[in-house]
């Protein structure tokens, strides 16, 4: 596979996802963004944890959609995710969950 291939399949892959996300986005309640990451869920709970001097995130999310092109299963029951970096938390109201004006 050359390299014209391989974007064309990731760009493939990504349309796809693209896609999967506008069908599934009026099922969930909260978009998530991590800095690797991008999740839609109906649970979300965000602890800041202190230790050593160190703060980090930890991230609980139940019933959640991620957007992964490397994941065969995009929908998972329970996901915990831990960072030292940003982490951006919306409630979707259900009126504006139009994607088509995206």
């Amino acid at each position: 596979m050359g390299e014209e291939d391989l974007e064309r399949f990731e760009t493939d892959v990504e349309l796809q996802i693209y896609r999967e996300y506008r069908d599934v986005l009026p099922m969930f309640r909260y978009v998530v963004e991590t800095e690797r990451r991008f999740y839609l869920a109906n649970q979300v709970e965000l602890n800041t944890v202190r230790d050593d001097g160190s703060i980090f995130f930890e991230l609980a999310l139940e019933d959640a959609w991620v957007w992964d092109m490397y994941r065969p299963a995009r929908f998972v029951k329970r996901v915990k995710v831990m960072t030292f970096r940003d982490v951006n938390i919306e409630e979707i109201d259900a009126v504006s969950a139009d994607v088509d004006t995206l």
